[in-house]
C-alpha cells in the first residue's frame, strides 16, 4: 500500500464535498488536495498544469451541471491516464454503471456509501482493485448482456488467463494474484491486458461480467 494517495473530488453539491473532506482529513495517507464543482473546472485546472493537479484517485459525481460525469471520464483519463476514477452516484442512476465502466471508471459507489466504504474503496482502487457497491454489481451482472459485444474465436482465453480472471473476480489485486499463482506481478499485468483485449473490456468489472456472460466463469 502506498504511503500517500492524492485525491480529487468532482461534485457540484458543496455539502457532499465537505463531507468527503471531513472523512478524509484524519485518514493517514489520504490527501484530498482538489475539490471541484464541475467537470469543466477540473479539466481546466488539470490542463493548466497549475499546482500540478495529478490525482491518484478521482471521486466523480455523474449528475454534474454542464458536462456530465460520464462525458468527463474519457477526458479525465486522457489528461491523467494513471488516475483511477470512482463514480459516486445516486441509486436512481444505477443504470449508468455500465456506461461508466465501459468508459474506463474503476469503481462505482452509491452516495449512501459509509465513510468506511469510501475509504476502503480508495485504497482498493489505488491497489488495482475495482470496488463496486453490491447492488450496483448485481445490476451490472443482470444487464451486461445488452451492452457488451458477444465474443468470437478471438475471445478464447488460455488456462492461465482464466486462472487470473477468476482471482480478479474474487477481488484480488495483481500482487496477490501473482503470489497465489507463483508468477511475477508484471506477468499478471500482461495476462490482464490480454484478457481485456480478448473480451473487449475496458477494465476488471467489465471483463468479469463479460466472462460470466460467456460462461467462462461459474456463477457463484
Amino acid at each position: 500500500m502506498k504511503n500517500r494517495i492524492d485525491i480529487a473530488v468532482i461534485e457540484d453539491h458543496p455539502e457532499y464535498r465537505e463531507m468527503i473532506e471531513m472523512l478524509l482529513e484524519d485518514e493517514e495517507g489520504l490527501f484530498l488536495n482538489w475539490k471541484f464543482g464541475s467537470a469543466e473546472w477540473a479539466l481546466r485546472r488539470i490542463h493548466s498544469g497549475q499546482e500540478k493537479c495529478q490525482p491518484d484517485v478521482i471521486l466523480l459525481d455523474l449528475g454534474l451541471p454542464g458536462m456530465s460525469g460520464l462525458e468527463a471520464i474519457p477526458e479525465l483519463l486522457a489528461m491523467v491516464p494513471d488516475a483511477k476514477i470512482i463514480v459516486v452516484s445516486q441509486l436512481n442512476q444505477e443504470k449508468s454503471v455500465i456506461d461508466a465502466i465501459t468508459l474506463g471508471a474503476s469503481g462505482f459507489l452509491l452516495k449512501s456509501a459509509t465513510a468506511a466504504q469510501i475509504i476502503r474503496a480508495v485504497h482498493e482502487v489505488d491497489e488495482g482493485g475495482n470496488p463496486l457497491d453490491a447492488r450496483v454489481a448485481g445490476y451490472l451482472l443482470k444487464n451486461i448482456n445488452s451492452v457488451l459485444p458477444s465474443g468470437g474465436e478471438k475471445s478464447a482465453l488460455t488456462n492461465r488467463e482464466l486462472e487470473v480472471l477468476e482471482l480478479v473476480s474474487e477481488g484480488l489485486v495483481k500482487k496477490e494474484i501473482g503470489g497465489q499463482l507463483g508468477i511475477g506481478e508484471s506477468t499478471v499485468v500482461s495476462h490482464v491486458k490480454n484478457i481485456y483485449e480478448k473480451l473487449g473490456a475496458a477494465n476488471a468489472p467489465a471483463a468479469v461480467a463479460q466472462a460470466y456472460r460467456r460462461g467462462l466463469l461459474p456463477r457463484k
